[in-house]
């Protein structure tokens, strides 16, 4: 007998925690985006974030999407700004974008669903989103160190070890690779198929000979002993034979490279090395565009800023006076000046 479908098919939406037309309107349009194809993942986060703005607008009364007023909006946009985490810290621009377009998203729905008359979210100001330089960024030698941590000896080590080569070798992101299923991988040909990803489109990226060997080894030594002899459709499962989650992949991960490095940092920074590597050894940023599955090629540009050991080559190579070879010293300038070789102020 197989086991369950797994925590993809398991998702649940957060449930508001108050009543009314608001919540129920909440519902029906989350049951209409998952209808539409969008991801299990998006569906939550989603609810996460609707589910947020009902008990905000309750504690204020409104228990009605026909009451809900663009000064209303205003006010919830700034009280996202104005909010702090357990931490402390306020909620990122990013963070505050999400919250506003899983609302925006909303009042569109329920105007064209005839749920209200007009939509208070249309004029909403979005925040402006900066392009930040990843925060950790990891040389090829450090990737190198954060592999050799795994005890290969366990297979939840080889199958850790292996899940990062395989993010090192493609710039999977993490929710691309715990939903990769064994009929998405094509190791005669070397490549691997990633479905539905966040920009809802297959794409087909290649895995290299290296990832290819730890894919062979961990599917027969180490995956069978997860599974227990059971059939799982998931390549990478957990020591109880389901799919991974996607936060325990990136505490797992996160554990790894502080212990290799010291420095904080999950799957994302595997990507960014990835894309950084490539990019210094002279990929087209298309190609890597590509590989990573952005939907804009801006996205990606980013990477071309990261590589500074690069950047300070072409400066050298193509700046006149990047060195100072081909000057003379700075004393041999000042010789025959005197003991005072620059005038005081005021004198000629």
């Amino acid at each position: 007998m197989g086991r369950s479908p797994g925590r993809i098919a398991r998702l649940t939406v957060s449930r508001c925690k108050v009543g009314g037309p608001l919540a129920e309107a909440i519902s029906d349009h989350l049951a209409a985006i998952a209808a539409r194809g969008l991801s299990p993942y998006t569906v939550a986060e989603r609810s996460y974030m609707l589910a947020r703005f009902a008990s905000w607008a309750d504690e204020r009364g409104v228990t009605d999407p026909a009451a809900v007023s663009p000064q209303m909006l205003e006010a919830y946009q700034r009280h996202l700004f104005y909010q702090r985490k357990r931490d402390g810290q306020p909620l990122s621009f990013a963070s505050q974008y999400s919250h506003l377009v899983a609302v925006k998203a909303f009042f569109s729905w329920a105007t064209r669903a005839g749920l209200i008359g007009s939509n208070p979210a249309s004029e909403i100001d979005m925040p402006k989103l900066d392009r930040h330089l990843p925060k950790t960024l990891l040389s090829p030698a450090e990737i190198e160190q954060v592999l050799a941590v795994p005890d290969l000896d366990s297979p939840v080590g080889l199958r850790d070890r292996t899940m990062m080569e395989v993010l090192w070798a493609t710039g999977m992101r993490r929710g691309e690779i715990c939903p990769l299923r064994l009929a998405d991988l094509d190791l005669e040909r070397g490549t691997l198929t990633i479905r539905r990803s966040k920009s809802r489109r297959d794409r087909v990226v290649p895995v290299g000979e290296r990832a290819t060997i730890w894919l062979d080894r961990y599917l027969a030594d180490a995956r069978p002993v997860l599974t227990g002899g059971e059939p799982v459709e998931f390549v990478f499962v957990s020591r109880h034979g389901i799919d991974l989650s996607p936060d325990h992949l990136t505490v797992r991960v996160g554990r790894y490279i502080k212990t290799a490095t010291g420095k904080t940092g999950s799957c994302h920074a595997f990507r960014h090395a990835m894309a950084t590597a490539m990019l210094t050894g002279g990929a087209d940023v298309r190609f890597v565009q590509e590989i990573l599955g952005h939907a804009l090629l801006s996205t990606t540009a980013i990477y071309t800023h990261v590589s500074i050991d690069q950047l300070k080559a072409v400066h050298a190579a193509c700046h006149p006076d990047a060195t100072n070879t081909r000057h003379r010293s700075p004393t041999s300038d000042m010789a025959g000046l005197g003991d005072n070789p620059i005038p005081e102020e005021g004198t000629r």
